[in-house]
């Protein structure tokens, strides 16, 4: 990673993100097969294919150094996207030690992490940051440690905890989130929380995860891709800033469609936390435009069928009816109907 080189490029105003043809490459394509429909599809978070969004716990990528200056910019413009109950600062502690430990680790020419006794030293070369303070001490940090460290990482983070029977969002620093509000979830319950999402109830998927999530493991941290589809490559579509991008979805035309509808596509992981036995979980986003994806027609062919067939509910959940033809009609062009493999690689 010595030799990875971080972009200048933004996520709103002008939308000067691209990705390379190596981002492209281990871009994460979440589908295996011709069809989908909501699934918990949880696997252990092991590492897998060197190079991959899989190879580490936190992938840090050449969209780094531009995300973290996003995250900085939603976070000024809107402090309450961070937030945190009181009783969470074990937790806070926890989601620290594990992100700067992982990245010191897998990361060496990016990230230095020094400790004597309790007294830590973090330097974070990317982003120019350097900081001494005492683990355990809040009165040693210029901010909650939670804050800080989740301003230096890329994707979102939830700190759920566990009580009652169920889990509770009590925490999160969220700035790339796919339109839901921590404003509106923080304290709610699991079920609380994803409510909204069509069809989970009655099909039983979220009592299924939320059993699975309770049994979590200290060292056994899960993983699993969800997806949506959003209008130029903006990481902040939050409802609080709706009506900033709410309206590109009338600007899709099939002529700039290849440019400006994107795939999202989350990467979520979960890990049990040593201290307050609760768990953070990770969302990490990743943008690709339908010109990028069909550099390999493998998956233009496959993200076709999944458009064309998807269910109804679905289209209106994720927010794609205004251009969800349009993306179809585009990516046709690459569909011959011949039969396709099972599984996410590229060509």
């Amino acid at each position: 990673m010595g030799c990875l080189a971080f972009k200048k490029e933004t996520f709103r105003d002008d939308y000067t993100y691209r990705n390379s043809p190596e981002a492209i490459h281990r871009f994460p394509f979440p589908f295996p097969e011709d069809k989908y429909m909501y699934s918990v599809n949880i696997e252990p978070h092991v590492s897998i294919k060197p190079g991959s969004v899989f190879e580490f716990p936190f992938d840090i990528d050449e969209h780094y150094v531009a995300e973290c200056q996003d995250k900085a910019i939603t976070l000024a413009k809107d402090p309450g996207r961070y937030a945190v109950l009181p009783h969470m600062m074990d937790a806070q502690w926890d989601v620290l030690e594990l992100i700067m430990e992982s990245l010191s680790r897998d990361y060496p020419d990016q990230f230095k992490l020094t400790k004597d006794g309790n007294r830590w030293t973090w330097h974070n070369l990317p982003l120019g940051i350097q900081d001494t303070f005492t683990f355990g001490d809040r009165s040693t940090m210029a901010m909650d440690p939670f804050e800080y460290i989740g301003r230096q990482t890329q994707g979102d983070f939830v700190l759920l905890d566990q009580r009652e029977g169920t889990l509770f969002a009590d925490a999160g620093c969220i700035t790339s989130q796919a339109d839901w509000s921590l404003a509106f979830d923080v304290g709610m319950s699991w079920h609380q929380w994803h409510a909204p999402v069509p069809r989970a109830t009655e099909i039983g998927v979220m009592d299924r995860a939320l059993k699975f999530m309770m049994n979590l493991q200290l060292g056994s941290p899960v993983r699993r891709l969800n997806w949506t589809m959003t209008i130029n490559p903006r990481l902040d579509t939050s409802p609080e800033n709706y009506p900033q991008w709410g309206t590109d979805r009338n600007t899709v035309t099939p002529e700039n469609a290849g440019d400006k509808i994107h795939l999202r596509v989350e990467l979520q992981t979960l890990f049990r936390l040593p201290r307050s036995n609760g768990i953070v979980f990770s969302i990490r986003c990743y943008l690709i435009s339908l010109n990028e994806l069909a550099t390999y027609p493998r998956w233009a062919k496959r993200f076709h069928r999944i458009l064309r067939e998807l269910h109804p509910d679905l289209i209106e959940y994720k927010g794609l009816t205004k251009f969800h033809q349009i993306a179809v009609d585009w990516l046709a062009r690459f569909d011959d109907g011949a039969a396709l493999e099972i599984g996410t690689q590229p060509e």
